[in-house]
C-alpha cells in the first residue's frame, strides 16, 4: 500500500484536445527546448527570455516548452481541462514563507509560466519563518499554544509589516517578468476570534469575499493574497496560511488547490519513498492504520480529507516542489503528492450484483446496440465486473479459461466525469491487480487512445482496430496472441461470431485471414514489442531488454573455469535455477575429483574437474559448450582463452570475471545499466566489470556532464572480497573491532572506473569484518548549483525501469544489501555552497557485483531475457 512507485499514467485528464483556448496577450519568446531532454525552467533563462520581444505568441511557445515536459496529448488535455472553468476555480497555490525567501525566482516564474498560458491561479502565502527571525531580532520569543502561534498587540504589528513586504517582493517579482499581479492584503477573508484568552489575535476564519479576487482577474492580474482576516469591526486577525488556502477553496471550489512544499511530497514512513497518490474513498482508512502515519503527515492527510470532502470530487490536492509546478499539473505522471477523493469500488460476478438494472441498461448503451442480447450473453458467462458506486465507469472483464491465458477486457466506458475523476485509472489498476494478463481492443480513432497506450505494454493496429495487452512475455506468446486476435477477426468478419466489444461501439470492419501469415507476422513485430511507458525511452536511454526480447528458445551448456572461489559458488546457485542454463563442466584444480555440491538440475552429478588449456581446446572444436564464464584470478585466463579462441569455427561466448580484458578495445564491458545493451547482445567476448567498480559507476555516471573536478570514492568491502586464499583481509581476527585499508592508490578499480566513466577518479578501498557487501560513499564536485531534489531526479530518471537498481532518499546500508541481486543508490546530500554533493550506493559484490552481472552478460550474449533466472528482489 502506497509503495510510492510511480505510475505511469496515475491520474490522466481525458477531454476532448479541440477545445479552444481563451485569446490571450502575447508576450516574450523563452528560448526552445530540446525535447529529448528535462525542462527546467530557471530564473536565468526563463526570466531573461520573458522580457525579449518576439512575434511569437507567448501561448504557442509555452505549449511548445510545456511539450517538453509532457507528451502534446497531456498538455492539450490538461490545458483544456483547466481553461473549462471559470478562471478563479482554477487553483489555489498555498505558498510558505519559506519559499519566497528561499526559492523566490522559481515561484514567480512557475507562476509567471501559468499566466502565460492563460491561466490564473489564486495565490495565499504566509511568513512564518521571517516572523519567527523579525519577533528573534525584536527580543520578542514566539509562543505557541497547541502548534497555533500566539499573537499579541506587537507580534501582529510586525506581522502586518511583514505580510506587506513579503506579498510586494512576489508581486514584483511577477511584473519584472511581465505577469500584472495585484497585491490583496485584506477585504477577503472575515473572522472571529478563535480563541481570545488563549490565542488573542488569531482569528478563524467564517466568510470569504470574492469580489476582489474576480476584479483582479477580470483585470488581467494574478490575485497575490496574505493569510490575515479582519473581524466585523475591522479588527486585523493573523490566519495560518493553510487554513485559510482551505477556506478559499471552500469558496472558489477549485480544480486543484497546491500545497507549495521544500520537500516536494508526503513520504512513505516505511519505504522513506515519496507517495505518488492517495485516493481518499479506497485507502484513508488503511492509511491512518499504518504505523509512519503520525504527528505532522497524519494530520495533513486528516485536514485534506476534510476539505476534500466538501468539494466536487473533480477537485484534487497536490503537494509539490515549486520547480515541479509544471510537470505535476501538464503531466500524467506528475512530481509531488496527488490527493483526491475517488470513488470507491465495487466488483460484481453476476448481473443480480448491479443494484440498479435500468443503470445498469443505459451504461451499456452507451457502447453497446444490443443492450439485452449482451446482457444474455453474460448471465451464460464467467466475468467480473468492475465499476465506482454510481457507474460513472464499468469494466467488464472474462477470465481466461488458464491461468496462462491473458483474460479479456470486453467492456469498458467511462463517462467525462470518469475521466476528470480519475475513476478510470482506479478501476484499471484492480483490474490489473487481479489479472496479471489482459488483452483488449479500441478503434483506431478513439479520443482516449493515448490512455490505453499508456496503460498497455504492446500493442498491434490492424483493420481500424488497435489490440492492446499487457502480462505477456516472450515473441511465441506475443505471436501467439496476434494469431488470436486475426482469427476473432476473421470469424467476425464471416459472421461466426458477434465478437468482443471492448468499450467501442462496433464500427464496419474488413479483416482478411489471410493477414495470418508469417510475414505478416514478421513485418508487424518491430511495432509489437515497443514499450509504451511514457517518459521511459526519454529518461533512460538504455533500457533494460525483458523477455519479451529474448530470441533464443534453445538452452545453452555453460562451462565454469575456476568454480572454487565464493564467485563460483554463487553463479552455480544460480544457474541451478535459470530456466535456459545447463552446467555441463565445472574445473577447480583443487576440487578435482569431488562431487560438485549445490547443483540438482535435472538430477545431474556434476564432478569438478581440472580442465587444462588442450582439454578446452578440444572442448571448443567439439562445440561441447556454448558459453565459458571464467572465474579465476587475475592474469591466470589468458591461455584459456588463447585456446578457445584459435579454434576458428568457435561460436562460443566467453564471461570473464577477472580483470585481464576490462581495458582490451576487442572485449565488450559488461554493465548492462551504462553500456549499450544492444552491444552486449551481438558480443562473443564480454569482460565482467569489478564488484568496486559496479557500484562506483552506478553512483556517479548521472552527473558526469556536472562534474568540475575528480569525484572520490571511500569504499569499505566485506571480506569474501578478498577471496578464499588466506590473507590478513579475510582474516577475521584482524579484522574484528577494525577497518582495514588497502591499495590507497592506483587500484585496478580506480582505472576501471575512470576509464568507463571517462573522468579520472580517486578511490581508496578498505576491508571490514562483514562477509558480503560494499557501501561507497562518493563526494562529487559539480560544476553548477544543484539541489538534493534535482540530483535525486537525474538518478531517478537515469535508472528509470532498472530492475536491479534502486534510487532512494536515505543513505542506503549494507545489511540491507548483503543477499540482494542489484544496486541501492542514496544519500544525495548537497554542501551548503550547492557545489558539491556526497551520493552513497551499496552492491553485494558477490552478486551484482559479480555472479549477478555475469547472468545478466550471459544472458543477454545468448539471446535470453536479461533478467531470466535472476530473482528480483
Amino acid at each position: 500500500m502506497l509503495s510510492g512507485l510511480r505510475s505511469s499514467s496515475r491520474r490522466a485528464v481525458r477531454l476532448p484536445a479541440s477545445r479552444n483556448l481563451r485569446v490571450i496577450r502575447s508576450a516574450a519568446a523563452i528560448p526552445s527546448t530540446s525535447s529529448s531532454s528535462p525542462l527546467r525552467i530557471t530564473a536565468s533563462s526563463y526570466a531573461t527570455a520573458s522580457l525579449s520581444p518576439s512575434p511569437l505568441s507567448t501561448r504557442s511557445t509555452v505549449i511548445q516548452l510545456l511539450n517538453n515536459i509532457g507528451s502534446k496529448r497531456e498538455v492539450e488535455q490538461y490545458l483544456s481541462h483547466f481553461t473549462s472553468v471559470q478562471s478563479q476555480q482554477f487553483a489555489v497555490i498555498k505558498v510558505g514563507g519559506a519559499i519566497i525567501t528561499e526559492h523566490l525566482d522559481s515561484l514567480s516564474n512557475s507562476l509567471s509560466f501559468l499566466n502565460h498560458v492563460g491561466l490564473f491561479p489564486v495565490v495565499v502565502h504566509g511568513a512564518g519563518p521571517q516572523l519567527n527571525k523579525m519577533l528573534e531580532a525584536a527580543g520578542v520569543v514566539p509562543q505557541f499554544e497547541d502548534g497555533i502561534r500566539v499573537t499579541d498587540g506587537k507580534t501582529l504589528a510586525l506581522a502586518r509589516q511583514l505580510f506587506l513586504d513579503e506579498n510586494l517582493k512576489l508581486v514584483e517579482a511577477l511584473e519584472r517578468l511581465g505577469v500584472r499581479a495585484r497585491p490583496i492584503t485584506g477585504g477577503v477573508f472575515q473572522a472571529d476570534y478563535l480563541d481570545r484568552k488563549k490565542y488573542d489575535l488569531v482569528g478563524k476564519i467564517t466568510s470569504v469575499d470574492k469580489r476582489p479576487i474576480e476584479a483582479a482577474i477580470k483585470a488581467g492580474c494574478l490575485p497575490i493574497l496574505t493569510s490575515t482576516a479582519e473581524t466585523a469591526e475591522g479588527q486585523l486577525l493573523n490566519v495560518n496560511a493553510d487554513i485559510a488556502a482551505g477556506e478559499l477553496a471552500r469558496a472558489l471550489q477549485p480544480l486543484k488547490i497546491v500545497y507549495l512544499s521544500e520537500k516536494g511530497g508526503l513520504f512513505n514512513g516505511e519505504t522513506n519513498e515519496k507517495i505518488s497518490t492517495i485516493n481518499l474513498d479506497e485507502e484513508y482508512a488503511g492509511l491512518m492504520e499504518q504505523w509512519w502515519c503520525r504527528y505532522g503527515t497524519r494530520l495533513k492527510i486528516k485536514e485534506i480529507k476534510e476539505l476534500l470532502d466538501g468539494l466536487p470530487r473533480t477537485s484534487s490536492v497536490a503537494i509539490i516542489a515549486t520547480e515541479d509546478l509544471q510537470k505535476e499539473l501538464f503531466t500524467d505522471t506528475g512530481a509531488g503528492t496527488l490527493i483526491r477523493r475517488g470513488n470507491k469500488l465495487t466488483t460484481m460476478s453476476s448481473i443480480e450484483g448491479f443494484e440498479d438494472r435500468t443503470r445498469l441498461e443505459e451504461v451499456l448503451s452507451r457502447e453497446k446496440n444490443d443492450v439485452s442480447g449482451y446482457l444474455n450473453f453474460l448471465q451464460t458467462t464467467n466475468f467480473k465486473a468492475y465499476a465506482d458506486e454510481p457507474l460513472e465507469v464499468l469494466a467488464i472483464v472474462l477470465p481466461g479459461g488458464s491461468p496462462d491465458e491473458p483474460a479479456r477486457l470486453d467492456f469498458f466506458s467511462s463517462t467525462k466525469a470518469g475521466w476528470l475523476g480519475n475513476v478510470a485509472d482506479n478501476v484499471f489498476n484492480s483490474i490489473k491487480k487481479e489479472y496479471p494478463k489482459l488483452i483488449w481492443s479500441v478503434r483506431q480513432g478513439d479520443g482516449q487512445l493515448g490512455w490505453h497506450f499508456d496503460k498497455s505494454q504492446g500493442s498491434f493496429s490492424h483493420g481500424g482496430q488497435v489490440h492492446f495487452w499487457y502480462g505477456c512475455e516472450g515473441p511465441e506468446e506475443v505471436k501467439s496472441l496476434i494469431g488470436g486476435f486475426l482469427a476473432d477477426a476473421g470469424s467476425r468478419e464471416s459472421g461466426r461470431s458477434e465478437g468482443a466489444v471492448t468499450g467501442i461501439k462496433q464500427q464496419a470492419r474488413n479483416f482478411s485471414t489471410s493477414t495470418r501469415t508469417g510475414s505478416r507476422w514478421a513485418a508487424s513485430m518491430g511495432s509489437v514489442l515497443r514499450q509504451q511507458r511514457r517518459g521511459f525511452a526519454s529518461t533512460n536511454p538504455n533500457p533494460p531488454l525483458g523477455s519479451s526480447n529474448a530470441t533464443n528458445g534453445k538452452p545453452s551448456k555453460v562451462a565454469l573455469i575456476g568454480a572454487r572461489g565464493y564467485t563460483g559458488q554463487a553463479l552455480i546457485s544460480l544457474i541451478n535455477s535459470h530456466p535456459h542454463f545447463d552446467l555441463t563442466h565445472v574445473s577447480s584444480r583443487e576440487l578435482a575429483g569431488k562431487k560438485l555440491e549445490g547443483y540438482t538440475k535435472d538430477g545431474k552429478e556434476i564432478v569438478y574437474q581440472n580442465l587444462g588449456v588442450e582439454d578446452i581446446r578440444k572442448m571448443e572444436e567439439n562445440d561441447e559448450v556454448d558459453c565459458w564464464v571464467m572465474a579465476l584470478p587475475n592474469g591466470v585466463c589468458k591461455p584459456f582463452v588463447d585456446a578457445i579462441e584459435d579454434v576458428k569455427k568457435g561460436k562460443s561466448v566467453i564471461v570473464d570475471l577477472s580483470a585481464d580484458f576490462r581495458f582490451d578495445s576487442k572485449w565488450t564491458y559488461g554493465l548492462p545499466e551504462l553500456v549499450p545493451r544492444e552491444t552486449l547482445t551481438k558480443a562473443s567476448r564480454i569482460s565482467n566489470p569489478g564488484c568496486y567498480a559496479t557500484a562506483a559507476q552506478i553512483a556517479i555516471a548521472p552527473l558526469v556532464p556536472y562534474l568540475t573536478g575528480s569525484p572520490t570514492i571511500f569504499g569499505v568491502s566485506g571480506y569474501s572480497g578478498a577471496g578464499t586464499k588466506p590473507s590478513p583481509k579475510n582474516d577475521v581476527s584482524q579484522l574484528k573491532d577494525n577497518l582495514m585499508p588497502y591499495s590507497l592508490t592506483d587500484h585496478i578499480h580506480e582505472r576501471e572506473i575512470g576509464t568507463q566513466l571517462g573522468v579520472p577518479v580517486a578511490f581508496v578501498p578498505h576491508v571490514a569484518v562483514w562477509f558480503q557487501g560494499i557501501h561507497h560513499t562518493v563526494s562529487i564536485p559539480l560544476a553548477k548549483e544543484m539541489t538534493s531534489r534535482e540530483i535525486r531526479n537525474l538518478y531517478q530518471d537515469r535508472y528509470a525501469g532498472e530492475k536491479l537498481i534502486r534510487v532512494t532518499g536515505e543513505a542506503p546500508l549494507v545489511k540491507n544489501i548483503s543477499g540482494k541481486h542489484g544496486v541501492e543508490v542514496g544519500g544525495f546530500g548537497v554542501h551548503s555552497s550547492g557545489k558539491r554533493v556526497v551520493v552513497c550506493a551499496t552492491i553485494d559484490n558477490l552478486l551484482k557485483g559479480a555472479a549477478t552481472q555475469c547472468l545478466q552478460n550471459m544472458n543477454l550474449a545468448l539471446g535470453y531475457g536479461e533478467y531470466d533466472g535472476i530473482p528480483l528482489d
